[in-house]
């Protein structure tokens, strides 16, 4: 999917009226199949960004279009449908806790079924090749008929990317994927990610805390801070004195901390259920 944001302006989820916007003036174009990373201090507009191009928050001001079409003028179905061919994986996948593996992996193909396939599925997992081949990518296959409350945080995020995989999206927006891992799994992850985005020819978004992995896997950055585009570069261009900036008064979030550890099954999140 080809995305264009124009002058774009937006406010947070939960800020009030008067607070300042969490993006501002941001003109950035994304090719079709193009995977990036978009890199940051916290607080800079990263989530905000991805709720934005999911279609799932209207900007303040400015335009976004989305394959040549402005979301927002779209009439209802037609809005159902363009956000039907995309996914937002959140940092915290809304996972049901007493639910299996295989069908938290499958609920990504929710938009192409019909309500009795959907029913079906809950019962009698409708591909579970499917499923096992998206979850081996994440190194999960073993895990295809565990339960979502016996995963570990870094387990259940790599469920949450499997299931980009089997969804029918052409977008996939992922936010922080790689915060519950240890170092060593999130390399082999965002790198499973990026190489699967590309063999498919899907348009990626990722937002990202280590600067490194992003560098690593991504073509493209964009480094964003207090909500403005600080700057769009290939990989090869971001240099020390670029990021020095970028991360001025947040210098350990540029170094990063210790690695959280990905052996301890951790409580479930409180499942959010957005309707399309």
């Amino acid at each position: 999917m080809k995305i264009s944001l124009q002058d774009l302006t937006a406010r947070h989820a939960t800020a009030r009226r008067d607070a300042p916007h969490a993006l501002t003036g941001l003109n950035v174009d994304i090719a079709e199949g193009e995977q990036l990373a978009v890199i940051g201090p916290s607080g800079a507009g990263k989530t905000t960004l991805l709720e934005v191009l999911a279609c799932a928050r209207p900007p303040a001001s400015g335009s976004l279009t989305v394959d040549g079409a402005a979301p927002w003028s779209l009439p209802r179905r037609a809005l159902q449908a363009l956000r039907g061919r995309l996914i937002l994986v959140p940092q915290v996948p809304p996972l049901p806790p007493r639910q299996r593996v295989v069908t938290a992996v499958l609920a990504g193909r929710l938009p192409s079924w019909t309500l009795w396939t959907a029913l079906r599925s809950l019962f009698y997992p409708v591909d579970i090749p499917a499923a096992d081949a998206a979850l081996d990518a994440f190194e999960l296959s073993d895990k295809l008929f565990e339960r979502v409350d016996r995963l570990s945080g870094g387990e259940r995020q790599r469920v949450g990317l499997a299931r980009a995989l089997v969804a029918p999206a052409r977008l996939w927006l992922v936010d922080e994927p790689l915060s519950a891992l240890d170092p060593a799994r999130a390399q082999r992850a965002i790198a499973a990610l990026v190489r699967e985005a590309h063999a498919r020819g899907v348009t990626l978004v990722a937002t990202l805390h280590q600067v490194d992995a992003a560098l690593a896997h991504f073509p493209r950055i964009l480094g964003l801070r207090e909500g403005r585009l600080v700057f769009d570069l290939p990989a090869a261009e971001v240099t020390p004195e670029l990021l020095a900036r970028l991360y001025a008064q947040h210098e350990d979030e540029l170094l990063g901390g210790p690695a959280p550890a990905d052996n301890r099954p951790q409580p479930a999140p409180p499942v959010v259920m957005q309707c399309r």
